[in-house]
């Protein structure tokens, strides 16, 4: 990388030294990474009326400039929000540590031993938007997983996770550890974003949260690997057979328990065989929270307290108390329409046909399909991982919720006793 300016000087400072931490961290014991995650929960409850009024100022900004309600609650921090962020910093300390964890092994004939063992990354980048809570997140399980982060967390959180950064800084030295372990870039702007992406070799793997095109040009442009995590335009199926009562309970959580985030229904497919009979009570619970409804003509003309939907709408990801909704002739059409317009993020099918559910968990190609379940449940915390590094909806190396193993890569580890190749 060229040092032709102070800029990139100063950057790969950062560099280096986060590379010089990832080596400290991947050999600590267990009980020192638990010390650190500790200390961090701690610091950000000591810290918390700080952190917030740093995100008031970033919250005063998006308001000034136009944020929509649903971006500016994926921002906002409070006292109930940062002490469940330290709760789920402790979480992790429960969590088994992957590092050195045996995936495979055998012993050969030769008698050599070989075992396949879990390792950290190392370096780990993160490039997200507007969710300082993802600061906590990554850096938790970065550390836990024994890699060092390098953050970008855009803009519009600046203020938030410059304080954040700090704290969890202090509580890495205040237990001798290296405050270069967790390191934010962005002082430096989107010439920042470009270093990061440009990386190699110092990055050894970088993971973009937030936006489509955000997510898009971070895929295009790095030359570091990337573990690609996705837009949610999620869909839940009526099925047939679905009893009103749950769908309208499945349904209306996944759309309304919070708008804002990517686990939050955006499409809504009902059976034709189900309309006379679920479509009024699952669209009325629906109403009754304020959502609005972008139907399609069959939907229209069964339920007028709508909108009519127009083709943006099936790829619509709403970030708000919006939802389209469409009725289908079959499972087929359901399935059919999912591959089409999903972004393989989440589905949900709400049926009592055992084959019917069945069908659909093996044939949508989601990072995470469910049967009678609210999507809002696709989660690192709700699955048990303590936090999240993202929604992975690649197919390599990780898909779903990422949490401490998807942080790791594995090398062969080879015994011998003076065995040589024939």
């Amino acid at each position: 990388m060229s040092t032709g300016s102070a800029l990139q000087v100063s950057f790969e400072d950062k560099l280096v030294a986060a590379r010089a931490a990832s080596r400290a961290l991947a050999t600590l014991p267990t009980e020192t990474k638990d010390a650190a995650l500790r200390a961090i929960a701690d610091r950000i409850v000591e810290d918390s009326a700080r952190i917030i009024e740093a995100n008031g100022l970033d919250l005063q900004a998006a308001r000034e400039n136009g944020v929509s309600a649903g971006l500016q609650d994926r921002l906002r921090l409070d006292e109930v929000r940062l002490a469940s962020l330290a709760d789920a910093v402790i979480d992790i300390t429960k969590l088994v540590d992957p590092v050195g964890e045996s995936v495979r092994g055998r012993t050969l004939p030769n008698g050599l031993r070989i075992n396949q063992v879990r390792v950290p990354f190392g370096v780990v980048g993160a490039i997200y938007e507007a969710r300082p809570n993802v600061t906590i997140d990554i850096a938790a399980l970065a550390l836990k997983s024994g890699n060092a982060a390098i953050l970008r967390g855009g803009s519009a959180a600046a203020n938030s996770n410059r304080v954040l950064v700090e704290s969890i800084q202090a509580a890495l030295t205040s237990i001798g550890l290296p405050a270069e372990a967790v390191q934010t870039i962005d002082e430096f702007g989107r010439d920042g974003v470009k270093a990061l992406m440009q990386a190699r070799g110092y990055v050894d793997v970088l993971i973009p949260r937030g936006s489509a095109e955000l997510i898009s040009t971070v895929v295009s442009e790095s030359k570091v690997p990337v573990i690609e995590t996705g837009a949610g335009v999620v869909h839940a199926f009526i099925d047939e057979s679905a009893d009103p009562e749950l769908a309208a309970d499945v349904v209306t959580n996944a759309k309304v328990q919070r708008v804002s985030v990517c686990n939050t229904l955006e499409t809504l497919l009902v059976h034709r065989g189900a309309a006379d009979r679920v479509l009024r009570p699952v669209l009325d619970s629906l109403r009754a929270a304020g959502v609005t409804l972008h139907a399609d003509p069959a939907t229209r003309a069964l339920y007028a307290d709508s909108v009519d939907a127009t083709e943006d709408d099936w790829t619509a990801e709403y970030y708000s108390l919006d939802l389209a909704v469409k009725i289908v002739d079959s499972l087929d059409e359901a399935i059919a329409h999912i591959d089409r317009y999903s972004t393989h993020h989440t589905e949900t099918i709400i049926t009592s046909d055992y084959a019917n559910a069945e069908r659909f968990l093996a044939e949508v190609d989601s990072a995470v399909v469910m049967v009678n379940a609210s999507t809002r449940f696709t989660d690192g915390g709700e699955f048990g991982f303590g936090a999240e590094v993202g929604i992975s909806t690649q197919k390599l190396h990780a898909r779903g919720p990422m949490g401490l193993q998807e942080l790791t890569s594995t090398k062969w580890l080879v015994r011998g006793t003076g065995q040589t190749r024939k």
